[in-house]
């Protein structure tokens, strides 16, 4: 499911559900979600998403951002990130963030973007 967005500079972008992307990376999606997670792309470039690492968990408290399958805490907890972990923000509504995290276990969900912090690059 696919959608088109019309966008500046009169160029059209692509929105594509994460999991599209993981299964054309060979890479199966891990779960489905209620609110799938798009990813920007533009006129044959690569996706448009950045860079963020999980930071400023308490460590006094559960210590570990629960990755959910909607931007809200009405959706179920699927999952769960940690300190220092790096993941690719693609997609956001309000103060929630579609992530994915290729690199941990090919995953994709939602996290409060308050406790992501960009990285440079």
């Amino acid at each position: 499911m696919d959608r088109t967005l019309l966008a500046a500079w009169g160029r059209t972008f692509v929105l594509r559900p994460v999991a599209a992307l993981l299964v054309g990376a060979g890479m199966a999606p891990a779960q489905e979600l209620d609110v799938p997670v798009m990813v920007l792309e533009g006129d044959g470039q690569a996706a448009v998403c950045a860079t963020s690492t999980v930071s400023g968990l308490d460590p006094n408290g559960d210590n570990f951002l629960a990755v959910r399958s909607g931007p809200g805490t009405q959706y179920p907890k699927i999952d769960e990130l940690h300190a220092g972990d790096v993941v690719q923000t693609c997609d956001g509504q309000g103060n929630w963030v579609g992530v994915y995290y290729p690199d941990l276990n090919g995953r994709s969900g939602w996290v409060h973007g308050s406790y992501l912090t960009p990285l440079a690059g």
